[in-house]
C-alpha cells in the first residue's frame, strides 16, 4: 500500500449531510456511485489520473451534485455519507 493511499484511507469517515453543508454551498463535493470504491475513486484523483477520472464522469458514476439530491439531502441534515476529502473536494457516498 503507497503512503497516499494509507493516508487516504485513514481520512475514510462517516459523516452526515449537515456537516457537509459548507462544502455543498463552496461547489466541493462530489458524489461517488455505491458500485464504486470510494478509496479507489479518491485515489485516482490523488493521483490525476485523468483518463480513468473522466471515464466515471462520463458513465455519470461521479458528478456533482443535482439541485435535487441538494434539497433532498438539505430536508434530510443527519442523513449519513461516507466521506474522503481529496483536497479541494469531498467524496461523498450514500451509505
Amino acid at each position: 500500500m503507497t503512503d497516499i493511499q494509507k493516508q487516504l484511507q485513514e481520512e475514510l469517515a462517516p459523516m452526515d449531510w449537515g456537516t457537509i453543508i459548507p462544502h455543498a454551498k463552496r461547489d466541493a463535493v462530489i458524489v461517488v456511485d455505491g458500485s464504486l470504491d470510494l478509496l479507489s475513486v479518491g485515489l485516482a484523483i490523488a493521483k490525476d489520473e485523468v483518463n480513468q477520472v473522466n471515464h466515471w464522469i462520463s458513465e455519470l458514476l461521479i458528478h456533482k451534485p443535482t439541485e435535487e439530491e441538494l434539497t433532498d439531502w438539505n430536508d434530510q441534515p443527519e442523513r449519513e455519507f461516507q466521506t474522503l476529502i481529496v483536497q479541494p473536494y469531498v467524496l461523498v457516498q450514500a451509505c
